[in-house]
């Protein structure tokens, strides 16, 4: 059985809205998840070692003050829209729609104010919770009145994560989580003895403003071709790769399918990835400086982290032979991801 409790963590200043921010903590018998009704934040993920060691494998802070301060939407649901849409604009039905530009010439995560910045209202289910809000028509320049669910259910050492939306008009949407993790436990210095796999047989080549070119390049032959695993540290020096912020176009199959894994050899943990969404961003945490200092004060340093994204593919909106990510009034949006970790 999965015990779900919840207690108070924080109130927002003024400036950010008020209201009390509550932690609800979900825990089995191999994983313990603490979420924020702020931006649905994963703010702890602790899961078991070879030897039942417990360690936090998320990025994060100690208290809610370092969640209201600028950072890289550690552990947070992030949209309306997820990854980039190319100088912040987008035409739907003859209208042409301006976001806020928040990464150089680019819409990244939602705008200014995105999902990971607000408060969502929470309800406990079975075996987890669920977080509603309402993104109101106009809301950092997207169309269209969207009701939003995120719903968090663990089950021994599979955390999933399910993504509903309705709107009153046409809209894009594409909902993920932004959590960082090491399987060694958060704030040790690197990733680079972390083996990575994804089955994914093209990827998206980006421009230097990391907005996917148009081009579904094949993985075969490049640094790119990560189906059979690889030490991440050895492949990035191999491929001469400052690191990874790509989407990679998973292929199609069952819902529940399997499209990425995580190992550390030295813990023993692992992390499997299945999802319904068609791409997945792979991240190595190449903005972290050490500038930022998490939880117990660590120093958060580049590839101190990485992140496995899954949502649609980035500016998709403006790419018609991408999958399309509109949502239309009396539709649907439904996409599950499940995180399972593992020690062997």
């Amino acid at each position: 059985m999965t015990e779900v409790t919840r207690e108070a963590f924080g109130r927002l200043p003024p400036e950010e809205g008020g209201g009390t921010v509550e932690k609800f903590t979900l825990k089995s018998d191999s994983v313990r998840v603490e979420i924020l009704t702020l931006g649905c934040i994963v703010a702890t993920l602790e899961t078991k070692d070879r030897h039942g060691a417990f360690a936090d494998v998320v990025l994060g802070f100690d208290s809610l003050e370092g969640y209201t301060r600028k950072h890289p939407f550690f552990g947070a649901v992030v949209g309306r829209v997820a990854n980039r849409i190319a100088k912040g604009r987008f035409t739907l039905d003859g209208q042409q729609y301006e976001l806020a530009l928040n990464n150089g010439p680019n819409s990244l995560h939602g705008g200014a104010r995105g999902f990971d910045k607000v408060l969502w209202s929470p309800e406990v289910v079975p075996s987890g919770i669920r977080f509603f809000r309402l993104s109101p028509d106009g809301e950092e320049g997207y169309p269209g009145d969207l009701k939003v669910w995120v719903t968090y259910t663990l089950h021994g050492g599979e955390l999933a994560i399910n993504y509903r939306a309705q709107s009153s008009k046409t809209t894009p949407v594409s909902l993920t989580n932004h959590s960082y993790f090491n399987l060694a436990g958060q704030g040790s210095k690197d990733i680079y003895d972390h083996e990575i796999s994804i089955e994914a047989d093209s990827y998206l080549p980006v421009d230097n403003t990391k907005i996917p070119t148009g081009e579904v390049a094949a993985v075969q032959g490049t640094a790119f071709d990560l189906r059979a695993p690889v030490e991440l540290g050895q492949h990035l020096q191999r491929f001469h790769l400052d690191g990874f912020d790509h989407n990679f176009c998973l292929r199609p199959g069952p819902p529940q399918r399997l499209v990425a894994r995580a190992r550390h050899a030295g813990s023993g943990r692992s992390l499997e990835v299945r999802t319904t969404q068609p791409g997945l961003q792979f991240y190595t945490g190449n903005n972290l400086d050490g500038s930022l200092r998490g939880k117990g004060g660590a120093a958060y340093a580049k590839h101190s982290a990485f992140c496995l994204e899954t949502q649609s593919w980035p500016d998709a909106v403006n790419k018609p032979h991408f999958p399309a990510t509109l949502l239309r009034p009396g539709h649907h949006y439904d996409h599950t991801t499940w995180l399972l970790f593992a020690a062997a």
